[in-house]
C-alpha cells in the first residue's frame, strides 16, 4: 500500500511540484494544500488538491488532514511551518493529545523544538551549544541595542528578521546610519504596503497571515563572515539524518537572494552540523542549513536554518544523497532504493532561478528542468514574466497607498 503524504504550501514555489513528482516516483500517494495558481504537475503525481485560504489556513489544513489521513505532512515554506506549529498549539489547547497533534509531531519533531527552529537567534544559540561554528549574533529590539553592539563589532553587519525567506528580510549594513535605517525598515516589515506589493507583484498571499495577526518580526544582528555562501539540504527521522546534500553557491538572484547555480560539496563540517542539530532537536522531515565558508580559514560558519524543504532536496545523487527516496523508504518501512545519480556533473543550475542568472557556469552545468512536465515548465516560465505595470510596482520600495482604519485582531481578540 502506498504511503500517503500531504504537502502544504503558502507560496507558489517550484519546490512544490518538484517534490510532488519525486514522491510519486518513489511510490507515495501525494496530496497538496497550496494557493490558487500554484504550478502543479499535470500527470498522476497528485491524488487531491486543497485550496489554501490566506485568512483561514488552519481550517484548510484540518480539513485536508481529515480527508487524506496522511502518514506525514511536509511543509514547503516557512509560513507553512509556522501554521503547522499554530495548528498543533490550538489542537493541544482543546485536547492534550489527538490525531492532529500526533501527526504534526511525527512529521516535524517534538513541540519544544518549534520556537527554536522559527527563531534565527535561538537556533544559533543551540548550534553554538553543540559545538558548531556560528558568527556572533544578538537579538535587537531598539536602536540602543544596535549602538551597544557597535562597541565590540566592526562593520559590516547583517540584520535579519524572522518569518522571512528567499533573501527577503536580510540587510547588510556598512555604516551606523545604514544599520539604523535598516532596523526601522525591518521593524515595519509586514506593513500593508509591502504585503500588497507581494500580493500583486509576486502573487504571494502568505504575508497576509502575519499582517492580519499584526505580527512584529524579531530582528537580530550578526557579524559578517567574509567568504562564500553554502548550504545543505537534510532529511531526518526522529533525530536521525537519513540523507544530506551539501552545495556551495556559485551565483544567486540578487546579492542576498536565492541560489541559481551551485556546486556539489562534500564539506564535512556542514554534514556534522546537520547531524548535531537534527539529533539535538529530534527533528523529522526536511530542513536546510545556510553557511558561510570563511575566506581565510575555509571554516564553515552556520548563519541560519530553514526548518522546511530546502534545495537541493530534489536531486537524486546516489546512496546517502537521495533525500526523497530515503524519506519514502522510512515512512513506507521498506529498504531505501539504490539508484544511480541523475548526473555526475558537480555544477547544478536550479530551474527556474537560473533564468534570472547571468552566471558564466550556466552552459557547463546540469539543469534540473522537469522536461517530462512541459505544461509545468511553461507555467513556471510565465510566472517569471510579469507585465509592465507589475514590473514597475516591483521596483518600488513599498506601496504607501492606505492603511485600514481598523481591523479585528485574530481569533476575535
Amino acid at each position: 500500500m502506498c504511503a500517503k503524504v500531504l504537502l502544504t504550501a503558502t507560496v507558489e514555489w517550484p519546490n512544490v511540484p518538484t517534490l510532488a513528482i519525486g514522491l510519486a516516483r518513489a511510490g507515495c500517494d501525494v496530496s497538496v494544500v497550496c494557493p490558487p495558481g500554484c504550478p502543479l504537475p499535470k500527470n498522476h503525481a497528485l491524488r487531491q488538491t486543497f485550496r489554501h485560504r490566506s485568512f483561514d489556513p488552519l481550517k484548510t489544513l484540518t480539513s485536508a488532514v481529515k480527508a487524506v489521513r496522511p502518514e506525514i505532512i511536509i511543509p514547503c515554506d516557512d509560513q507553512a511551518v509556522e501554521q503547522l506549529h499554530e495548528l498543533h498549539a490550538g489542537a493541544c489547547r482543546r485536547e492534550p493529545a489527538n490525531e492532529i497533534t500526533a501527526l504534526i509531531e511525527k512529521s516535524l519533531g517534538p513541540p519544544d523544538s518549534y520556537p527554536i527552529v522559527r527563531s534565527r537567534y535561538e537556533l544559533l544559540k543551540v548550534a553554538q551549544e553543540q559545538g558548531i561554528r556560528v558568527p556572533d549574533t544578538r537579538r535587537v529590539q531598539s536602536v540602543a541595542d544596535l549602538r551597544s553592539w557597535q562597541a565590540q563589532h566592526p562593520f559590516p553587519w547583517v540584520l535579519k528578521t524572522d518569518g522571512t525567506w528567499g533573501g527577503y528580510g536580510v540587510k547588510i549594513a556598512h555604516t551606523p546610519e545604514q544599520a539604523e535605517q535598516y532596523f526601522h525598515k525591518l521593524n515595519r516589515f509586514f506593513s500593508f504596503g509591502r504585503v500588497l506589493k507581494r500580493l500583486c507583484v509576486n502573487r504571494e498571499t502568505s504575508w497576509l497571515w502575519p499582517w492580519w495577526n499584526d505580527s512584529k518580526p524579531a530582528i537580530s544582528v550578526q557579524s559578517y563572515i567574509h567568504g562564500r555562501p553554502a548550504n545543505c539540504a537534510v532529511v531526518c527521522w526522529a533525530g536521525e539524518v537519513l540523507a544530506v546534500i551539501g552545495v556551495e553557491v556559485v551565483s544567486t538572484v540578487g546579492d542576498t537572494g536565492r541560489a541559481s547555480v551551485v556546486r556539489i560539496s562534500d564539506n564535512v563540517e556542514m554534514a556534522h552540523a546537520a547531524r548535531r542539530i537534527a539529533e539535538r532537536l529530534k527533528m523529522s522531515g526536511f530542513f536546510g542549513l545556510d553557511f558561510m565558508i570563511e575566506e581565510k580559514s575555509s571554516f564553515a560558519y552556520l548563519i541560519e536554518m530553514n526548518p522546511r524543504l530546502a534545495r537541493p532536496f530534489h536531486l537524486q545523487l546516489g546512496k546517502g544523497r537521495d533525500l526523497i527516496g530515503a524519506l519514502c523508504a522510512r515512512i513506507s518501512n521498506r529498504p531505501a532504493r539504490d539508484l544511480p545519480p541523475v548526473t555526475e556533473n558537480r555544477m547544478v543550475a536550479y530551474f527556474p532561478d537560473a533564468w534570472e542568472s547571468e552566471s558564466e557556469y550556466l552552459a557547463s552545468s546540469y539543469h534540473d528542468t522537469p522536461e517530462e512536465e512541459p505544461d509545468l515548465v511553461q507555467q513556471l516560465r510565465q510566472a517569471r514574466q510579469p507585465g509592465l505595470l507589475l514590473r514597475l510596482m516591483s521596483q518600488a520600495d513599498g506601496l504607501k497607498l492606505f492603511q485600514p482604519a481598523s481591523r479585528p485582531k485574530a481569533n476575535g481578540c
